[in-house]
C-alpha cells in the first residue's frame, strides 16, 4: 500500500509541470487555432533561464523568484516569435504554422547551444524543501509534495483569469467565434499577443519549477513536446481544465507503467490518446471542429492541369540527366541521386494526401519505415528472393494503412494528425522492443539486392524507374476521377456528400494509397542501405517529408519532388556546419513569410510574371 500512495504521489508531482506546459499550448490553440510545436523550446528556455537566475539570486526568495522571472521573461521571448513569425501567418493552412514553428524550434536550439553550451544544467533543491517525509513507510520528497499542493491552486489561478475577468471573457469568445470578436471591435492581433504572453509563460515555470526534480538539457524540448501535445489532445483543444485532468492521468499511468509494464513505457500515452481519440474525437472537454473555421488566406487554390508542353519537354529532360548520370563515373553521385529519388517518392506519397486530399499526418513515415521491415523481415527468416520481397514491401504498408486509416480517417485537422502520430508511435516502439524479432535498437542487416541489381549503378538504374513511375502513378491518380473526387472532399465535404460522395470512403482509399507508395519507397530504401533501423519510422523522419513538401509547394503537384530533391542536396552541406540548425531554422521561416508558395510555387509566379510561363500551364 505504501509503494502505490508514493507511486500516485509521485505521478501527481510530475503532472504540475506537465499540466503548466500543457495549459499555456491549449490556449494558444484554443484562440490563435496554431499548432505551436515551438511550445516545448520555451520550456527549455525557462529551464536555462531558471536555473542562471537561481544561480545568481541566493535563498527562499531568489528560488521561487528566479521561477517567476523565467516565466516572464519566456512570456516576452513569445511575444517576440508571435509577432515576427506568427502574426503573418495566423489565417494560413495550419502546415505553413506548424512549419513556421518548427523552424522556430531550429532556431531555438542552437541559440541555446550558443549561450549555455551543450552540457546538461542540474537544478538546485528548493531551499526549505530538501528533505524527505515518510508517508506509510515510503520515502516522499518534500519539493514533490509543495508541487502537488501548488497545482489545483495554479488550476484555480487560470479557471478565475479565464472565467471571472474581461479579459478571460474575450479569450474565451475569441476560442469559440473569433471573427465575431473583431467585428465587435476588438484588437485581434494584440489579444492574440497577449494570449501568447500567457501561454508561453506558463512553458516556461513549467520548465523552472522542474528543475529541483530534474535540470536544464538541449534535449528537454523534443522530450516533452509530445507528452505536452497528448494531455492537450487528450483533455480536448483550448480546454484548461481537460489539460489538468488528461496531464494527471498521463503522469500518474506513466509511473505505474515504469512499475508494472516496463514495456509500456514508450507507448502508453500514445494508446490512452488513441483510445480516447476513437470513442471521444475531440478529446475528454474539447468541442468539434467547425468546417473552415481555420481558414485561408491568399488566392484560392488554383484547379491542377496535366502539365503542358513545356513541362513535360522539362521532365523529360531531367530523366534523361539522371539516366546520363552514371556515365559521369562517379559512385557518390550515384549513391546520393539514388538517396533522392528514393526520398522523393516517400515525399511525393504524403503531398498525395495532404494536398490533393487536405489530410495533414504526422505518422507517413509508418508506412516507409513499415515497408522497408516487411521487405527485411521476409529476406532475414525466410530467405526470401529480393523480387518477391519488395513486391511485398507496398502490399505490406497498404495492409498497414487499411488498418490505421479505418480508425484515423474519423477525425479531421489535428486530431487526425495526432491520431497518426499516435499509431506511428505504436509501430515503431513494437519495433524498437520486440529485439528478438526485429532487432530491436541494432535494426536488421545485411538486407542486400538480388546479384543482378548488386552493382551501384545497376540498383541506380532499378531506382529511377521505380521512383518515377511510382511519382508518375501518383500524378495519374491525381488527374483521374478518383483524383478530382478527392480534391472535392478537400474543398467543401458538405458540398461532397450532399452530391452523394462517401467522403470517409474516399479519403480511406487515398490514405491506403499513399501508405502503398510510401511503402514502395521504403522497400527501395532498404535493398540501397542494406539495412533497416526503428529510425525509419520515428516521427522525425514523417517531419522530414512534411519540411520538404512545404519547402517545394504545398499547392503543387511537383513541389514534394523538388523540395525533396533541394533538401536531400543541401543536407550533407549543411549539417556540417555547427549552427547548422539556426540556418536551417531561418531558412524555413523567411520561405514561410515571404515565399510561402515554396520552391516550385514562387519559380511559377515568377515565370508567369516574365511571360515564360503561361498561366493555364502553369497549374500543374
Amino acid at each position: 500500500m505504501g509503494l502505490f500512495v508514493a507511486q500516485l504521489l509521485t505521478g501527481l508531482a510530475n503532472a504540475a509541470a506537465l499540466f503548466l506546459v500543457a495549459s499555456g499550448l491549449s490556449l494558444i490553440f484554443g484562440v490563435t487555432r496554431i499548432v505551436n510545436f515551438a511550445h516545448g523550446s520555451f520550456y527549455m528556455l525557462g529551464a536555462y533561464i531558471g536555473v542562471t537566475l537561481m544561480g545568481l539570486l541566493p535563498g527562499h526568495f531568489g528560488f521561487w523568484g528566479s521561477i517567476v522571472m523565467a516565466g516572464l521573461v519566456v512570456g516576452l521571448i513569445g511575444v517576440i516569435v508571435e509577432i515576427c513569425v506568427l502574426r503573418p501567418i495566423y489565417r494560413a493552412p495550419e502546415l505553413f504554422q506548424l512549419v513556421a514553428t518548427f523552424g522556430v524550434i531550429l532556431v531555438i536550439q542552437d541559440l541555446t547551444l550558443m549561450i549555455w553550451g551543450s552540457e546538461d544544467r542540474l537544478g538546485p533543491r528548493a531551499p526549505g524543501l530538501k528533505k524527505v517525509v515518510r508517508i506509510l513507510g515510503e520515502p516522499i520528497p518534500q519539493y514533490d509534495l509543495a508541487l502537488i499542493a501548488i497545482t489545483p491552486f495554479l488550476l484555480f489561478g487560470l479557471w478565475w483569469l479565464i472565467t471571472k475577468t474581461r479579459v478571460g471573457i474575450l479569450v474565451r469568445a475569441a476560442t469559440q467565434d473569433r471573427e465575431m470578436v473583431g467585428a465587435l471591435g476588438v484588437n485581434q492581433s494584440w489579444l492574440f499577443t497577449g494570449v501568447f504572453f500567457l501561454g508561453s509563460a506558463l512553458a516556461g515555470l513549467g520548465g523552472a519549477i522542474q528543475l529541483p526534480k530534474g535540470g536544464a538539457d538541449l534535449l528537454m524540448d523534443f522530450n516533452i513536446i509530445a507528452s505536452v501535445f497528448v494531455v492537450v489532445v487528450i483533455g480536448g483543444m483550448g480546454s484548461i481544465p481537460g489539460a489538468f485532468i488528461a496531464a494527471v492521468l498521463i503522469s500518474v499511468l506513466n509511473v505505474f507503467g515504469v512499475t508494472y509494464v516496463p514495456q509500456s513505457t514508450l507507448v502508453l500515452m500514445y494508446v490512452v490518446m488513441a483510445i480516447v481519440l476513437t470513442v471521444r474525437p475531440w478529446g475528454l472537454l474539447g468541442r468539434e471542429e467547425k468546417v473552415g473555421e481555420h481558414g485561408q488566406v491568399g488566392e484560392p487554390q488554383r484547379p491542377i492541369r496535366p502539365a503542358g508542353t513545356t513541362g513535360r519537354l522539362l521532365v523529360a529532360g531531367v530523366i534523361a540527366v539522371l539516366a546520363a548520370l552514371p556515365w559521369m563515373g562517379s559512385t557518390f553521385l550515384q549513391v546520393l541521386a539514388t538517396d533522392i529519388l528514393i526520398f522523393c517518392l516517400f515525399a511525393a506519397s504524403l503531398q498525395f494526401i495532404l494536398s490533393t486530399g487536405g489530410l495533414v499526418s504526422f505518422g507517413h513515415a509508418v508506412f516507409f519505415g513499415g515497408g522497408a521491415y516487411v521487405s527485411a523481415l521476409l529476406v532475414t527468416y525466410f530467405d526470401t528472393p529480393m523480387e518477391l520481397a519488395f513486391m511485398l514491401a507496398p502490399f505490406g504498408a497498404g495492409l498497414l494503412a487499411i488498418g490505421i486509416g479505418w480508425f484515423v480517417i474519423r477525425l479531421s485537422g489535428v486530431y487526425f494528425a495526432m491520431l497518426t502520430m499516435a499509431f506511428s508511435q505504436l509501430v515503431w516502439s513494437l519495433v524498437f522492443q520486440w529485439g528478438e524479432v526485429t532487432g530491436g535498437d541494432d535494426g536488421l542487416v545485411n538486407i542486400w539486392p538480388s546479384q543482378w541489381l548488386s552493382d551501384t549503378s545497376a540498383y541506380y538504374y532499378f531506382t529511377l524507374a521505380v521512383s518515377v513511375g511510382g511519382i508518375l502513378m501518383l500524378r495519374h491518380i491525381t488527374h483521374s476521377p478518383f483524383g478530382y473526387a478527392l480534391r472535392a472532399t478537400r474543398d467543401s465535404t458538405r458540398q461532397a456528400e450532399a452530391t452523394g460522395m462517401d467522403v470517409k470512403k474516399i479519403q480511406w482509399m487515398a490514405f491506403v494509397v499513399a501508405g502503398v507508395f510510401a511503402g514502395l519507397a521504403g522497400g527501395l530504401f532498404v535493398f540501397s542501405k542494406g539495412s533497416i533501423f526503428p529510425d525509419e519510422l520515428d516521427i522525425a523522419t514523417s517531419f522530414d517529408a512534411l519540411i520538404v513538401v512545404f519547402l517545394g509547394g504545398v499547392k503543387t503537384l511537383s513541389g514534394a519532388v523538388v523540395g525533396a530533391a533541394f533538401m536531400e542536396s543541401v543536407k550533407d552541406w549543411l549539417t556540417r556546419m555547427e549552427y547548422w540548425r539556426l540556418i536551417l531554422g531561418l531558412l524555413i521561416i523567411a520561405v514561410v513569410i515571404i515565399a510561402p508558395d515554396g520552391i516550385v510555387g514562387s519559380l511559377r509566379k515568377l515565370g508567369e510574371r516574365t511571360g515564360l510561363v503561361k498561366e493555364e500551364e502553369s497549374a500543374r
